[in-house]
């Protein structure tokens, strides 16, 4: 599959007319609780030539191809990625950290993972992350009997939250090492490990009663994130400047043309 996902990017590239920075896996792969029929989530950072910035127009920022049943791709802009991670943009944040790299050049996303603590707002993360969980909850595990499997797209973002709240940095994307920083040996790590493993096994997850120790532990931690987001402070700092230069310096080196 990696060599296909990388014909794809190249023929992007040549379609296009843009230079891809950065291609990650940032789906249940690269979470860490994929089974072996998981599709593939590819996501990228592309740039166009410098006369493409040169315009009054505005364009569309954005590179999506057709999804089919294994391979989902689709890439940021540099302009509309750097506008992003300005604002702490989590799932930027997580293509930043990604394990599962299918193809990096260029020193822009270096640069960035210098420079993401500066960039990583606790606040921001905080809402994107209690907000999914909350999401994912009200639809999937609520009624007697629940799709298994979605219990992990209510854990991952609510131990997100967790990791926020302890460590005050942008959490790891790997699920099984939230786990084990956040959870003391007991009943629930057991049921949330056990479950990983059936996962990843490829087990039929399908409709089974809910899992009353994890439904507990969700229900009353978004209600204790949502609290405590509320006596959280917003402060920013404004690299816009920082993030300018960092956006003409790129042109440069992928264009060999200086931009001021």
């Amino acid at each position: 599959m990696r060599e296909k996902i990388l014909e794809e990017l190249k023929r992007i590239e040549t379609e296009y007319e843009v230079k891809i920075c950065l291609a990650v896996e940032s789906g249940s792969r690269a979470w860490g609780f994929h089974s072996k029929d998981s599709d593939y989530d590819v996501r990228f950072i592309y740039v166009h030539r410098p006369e493409w910035y040169l315009s009054i127009e505005q364009k569309r920022d954005v590179i999506e191809l057709p999804i089919n049943d294994l391979l989902d791709i689709n890439g940021w802009e540099l302009r509309k990625a750097l506008r992003l991670f300005k604002k702490s943009n989590p799932p930027l944040m997580e293509w930043l950290q990604s394990g599962i790299v299918y193809y990096q050049a260029y020193s822009l996303t270096d640069k960035m993972s210098t420079i993401q603590n500066k960039v990583f707002l606790p606040q921001s993360a905080l809402y994107h992350y209690l907000n999914m969980a909350k999401g994912n909850y009200r639809d999937y595990l609520q009624a007697q009997y629940v799709k298994i499997k979605k219990y992990f797209y209510v854990l991952r973002p609510i131990l997100a939250c967790n990791w926020i709240e302890k460590h005050n940095s942008f959490p790891p994307i790997e699920f099984r090492e939230l786990v084990e920083d956040l959870f003391e040996e007991g009943q629930l790590k057991q049921e949330i490990l056990t479950l990983l493993e059936r996962k990843m096994k490829g087990d039929e997850l399908n409709l089974e009663p809910k899992i009353t120790v994890i439904n507990d532990f969700l229900e009353q931690e978004i209600t204790r994130i949502e609290n405590y987001t509320k006596t959280l402070s917003v402060e920013r700092q404004d690299l816009t400047p920082l993030l300018d230069e960092l956006f003409r310096d790129t042109l440069t080196e992928i264009w060999g043309i200086k931009i001021y």
